[in-house]
């Protein structure tokens, strides 16, 4: 599964649905993300005023997870990300969004741990609804 950013902020922030976040990211047998997951999410919680030490020691732990295939996204990514959002200008994608979309396509990963319709818009499964 994707580790999205709204998922990963369920996870942390003990709302209703974090025992859903828990529970299905242990039960995961395949974890991705990406760096702009982090970065999202780092200014998530800091606008949620989650405790800022918090966050970041989560998303380092995150990154060298062994457990999860952590990816960089680069240039050629971070451009075809771009031009799916044009193509989609009927969409109200972030660019976040549009780089998940494309790793989970080249990773055959179908599920994202995410609150986002957006995923399902673009053929995935949303695993965690508002």
């Amino acid at each position: 599964m994707l580790l999205d950013t709204s998922g990963l902020y369920c996870y942390l922030d003990g709302d209703a649905r974090h025992p859903q976040a828990v529970s299905l990211l242990d039960a995961a047998t395949a974890r991705i993300t990406h760096n702009y997951v982090l970065a999202e999410l780092v200014a998530l919680g800091t606008a949620r005023s989650l405790n800022r030490a918090a966050i970041l020691g989560f998303v380092t732990a995150l990154a060298d997870d062994p457990t999860v295939d952590f990816l960089w996204v680069g240039p050629d990514d971070h451009r075809s990300a771009m031009d799916l959002l044009r193509e989609r200008a009927d969409k109200n994608y972030s660019l976040c969004d549009a780089i998940s979309f494309l790793l989970m396509r080249r990773h055959g990963v179908m599920q994202a741990l995410t609150t986002d319709h957006h995923f399902e818009q673009e053929g995935f499964v949303q695993l965690l609804r508002r």
